[in-house]
């Protein structure tokens, strides 16, 4: 999925990179073919790169605005169920959008990277068919269940707004407690 939005919010100017494709043949480093490799970084990391480059420009001209970029909380974490392609890329956009932050920061454009934990979508639904590969997901999750679409937009509005003006190059990580998890309840 790649979505780009650019839109006046309140007084500001927004630009939300929501770009993402986790491919079936992702795997690791060894299984994980070229093709698969080259599409999950031309999607993931160049179409938040295009996002920026062209929304940049714009939010300069308006004299400011906020970039909202989706990484994940596997930018944080490897993951013992391969998924080289994805989590590297993840972890490319958070890159950076911390180093856009720093090089936009003076021009009142904030740059900060949303970073969700597993959530219930229809993606992730149809990878964890079964209930034993849904709760090997939510052991891990302290709060015990996926997050909603609804929360991350919660998180996005934030970050687009006012309330948020103090933030930049930050690493928002709305995920249920796992990237803090050492062992979770039973």
């Amino acid at each position: 999925m790649v979505a780009f939005a650019e839109k006046t919010f309140g007084k500001l100017n927004v630009l939300f990179n929501n770009a993402g494709i986790m491919h079936n043949d992702d795997g690791d480093a060894v299984s994980t073919e070229e093709a698969i490799w080259d599409l999950t970084m031309n999607i993931n990391v160049k179409g938040v790169f295009f996002g920026c480059k062209y929304g940049i420009p714009a939010m300069q001209r308006a004299g400011g605005g906020s970039i909202i970029n989706t990484a994940s909380f596997v930018a944080h974490l490897g993951a013992a169920t391969p998924q080289i392609a994805y989590t590297a890329s993840k972890g490319a956009v958070l890159s950076m959008t911390r180093e856009l932050a720093i090089i936009h920061a003076r021009e009142n454009i904030r740059v900060n990277a949303l970073c969700p934990g597993p959530l219930r979508t229809d993606l992730l639904m149809k990878f964890l068919n079964t209930e034993e590969k849904k709760q090997r997901r939510l052991v891990h999750i302290p709060m015990g269940r996926f997050g909603e679409a609804k929360e991350m937009a919660s998180a996005t509005l934030f970050l687009a707004s006012d309330e948020s003006s103090y933030m930049t190059g930050t690493e928002f990580l709305v995920d249920g407690g796992i990237t803090a998890a050492y062992v979770t309840p039973e």
